[in-house]
């Protein structure tokens, strides 16, 4: 699944983002492309949970999926 998220714009968004991914699935793999601000994550967990998760640390995700 992919997200984009606009508002990720340094590396500590990247880590912050990653590190809710794996709270939320800690076997998920995260791929961050800061410079298109995309997030790929490949986990069986629903796209709806990541979403939550990553706007509950402040940022605007939207599915690309």
């Amino acid at each position: 699944m992919e997200f984009e998220v606009k508002d990720m714009t340094c590396g500590h968004c990247a880590g912050l983002i990653t590190k809710v991914i794996k709270d939320v699935d800690q076997s998920a793999m995260v791929h961050v492309y800061l410079d298109q601000k995309r997030v790929k994550v490949v986990s069986e967990t629903s796209p709806d949970e990541f979403l939550h998760a990553i706007s509950e640390a402040g940022y605007s995700p939207i599915s690309k999926d």
